[in-house]
């Protein structure tokens, strides 16, 4: 199963100049809350924004990571 620092390390990798805050949200590693920030979301719908890090773990979703839900932001909402 991922670690939260694996998921934040993963989504940092893949989404230019992001700032990524994750945790454990029932504590049994399978089920995470991110907040992430990016410049890269500038004009692009929050579903597009989500899809631009969902699409970091593919198939993983609903596999080892059962859930992650997400908060997008550019840094000028930060």
């Amino acid at each position: 199963m991922p670690t939260t620092d694996e998921i934040k390390r993963r989504i940092e990798a893949a989404v230019p100049d992001s700032t990524v805050e994750v945790e454990d949200w029932t504590g049994g590693g399978d089920h995470f809350r991110a907040t992430v920030v990016s410049p890269a979301f500038a004009g692009l719908s929050r579903i597009a924004q989500h899809r631009l890090v969902y699409d970091v773990f593919g198939a993983e979703i609903g596999g080892p990571i059962h859930a992650l839900s997400l908060t997008t932001k550019v840094p000028e909402q930060a």
